[in-house]
């Protein structure tokens, strides 16, 4: 058992279940390593805007902005994030310690009628919060010949949006399956879409730790942590999505995986629908992929602009925002 670098390390943490969950994870893995730690509940602007949708108000950076200025402040030592809410590009003076082994990547459908997006009965309607699943969902939907489901916003919480669905707002809804298998809730999960029908986001599944970039301490001290081929794999996925100019007003999907020592990264494009109603046509997706043998993350930030490059020669077109 290593000696405390601290008397006592604080992670802050939304205080979601699945956010105190993934905290505590951290918490417990740091102690087996010696560290005393303790816990500091916060709520970001992302948990108390449900009206909107995130591409609308902010973005990703609503959900971890109060954390970052927690570890300024000198209030927290680290914060837990789902890398899937971390923004491209961090503040200044802030650094991601780790990427820790990634759990489950993919897309999961959820109902409790439904076995599949097949079996969704005539005029359904299917929630999500992102924009990304609403364009492949689209896709999906167009394959399967079915111009009559609607796709309806859903924000909250992990157990709000169970419980939307369960009151009966929703045929199905689409969450990721880390998060449910996190909370013990996999029996909830119908299905869950291959990537090949449901390309996840950039990062989905992982978690990260934020600290402050001159805590060398703080670096050494979560090293154990670190997962270097989910690592690896992220930040080629990030890195298409940085060159796309990515955000929660882009339906971009990145996911990379590997095969020995080869990386493997497939990516997704598609144009923002006019409506939810089936009514706008469903354009095309551009797809674009690319593998090589990855070692360092320069290589895998190489193999993410190149698969960007890929798509925006296949017509797709990088964010302004």
């Amino acid at each position: 058992m290593t000696s405390p670098t601290h008397d006592t390390l604080v992670i802050a943490t939304r205080e979601s279940r699945l956010a105190l969950w993934q905290a505590q994870h951290v918490q417990a893995l740091l102690e087996g390593l010696g560290h005393r730690v303790e816990l500091l509940g916060m709520t970001t602007r992302g948990d108390q805007i449900l009206d909107r949708s995130l591409s609308k108000v902010g973005g990703k950076g609503l959900f971890v902005k109060e954390l970052e200025v927690a570890l300024e402040e000198g209030r927290a030592d680290l914060a837990v994030h789902s890398l899937k809410d971390v923004p491209m590009e961090l503040p200044a003076g802030f650094v991601l310690a780790c990427v820790m082994e990634r759990e489950d990547p993919r897309d999961a459908l959820v109902s409790n009628a439904c076995a599949s997006l097949a079996d969704l009965p005539p005029c359904a309607v299917v929630g999500t919060s992102s924009l990304r699943r609403v364009v492949l969902l689209r896709d999906a939907f167009a394959q399967l010949g079915r111009s009559d489901i609607r796709i309806e916003p859903l924000r909250g919480n992990l157990d709000t949006r169970l419980r939307k669905l369960d009151e009966g707002a929703f045929d199905g809804i689409v969450l990721a399956a880390a998060g449910l298998k996190r909370l013990g809730l996999e029996e909830r999960i119908r299905m869950a879409f291959d990537p090949d029908q449901m390309l996840p986001a950039a990062g989905q599944g992982a978690l990260a730790i934020e600290v402050m970039g001159h805590r060398h301490d703080l670096l050494a001290a979560l090293a154990p942590l670190a997962h270097q081929a989910s690592w690896l794999a992220v930040a080629a996925e990030r890195a298409v999505s940085h060159a796309m100019g990515g955000s929660c007003s882009m339906p971009l999907a990145a996911h990379a995986v590997w095969s020995g020592d080869t990386l493997r990264l497939e990516a997704a494009w598609g144009q923002v629908p006019q409506d939810n109603e089936g009514a706008s046509p469903v354009l095309p997706l551009v797809r674009a992929s690319a593998a090589a043998r990855v070692e360092t993350p320069e290589q895998a930030r190489a193999m993410g602009l190149q698969v960007a490059n890929r798509l925006c020669l296949g017509g797709a077109i990088k964010s302004q925002a």
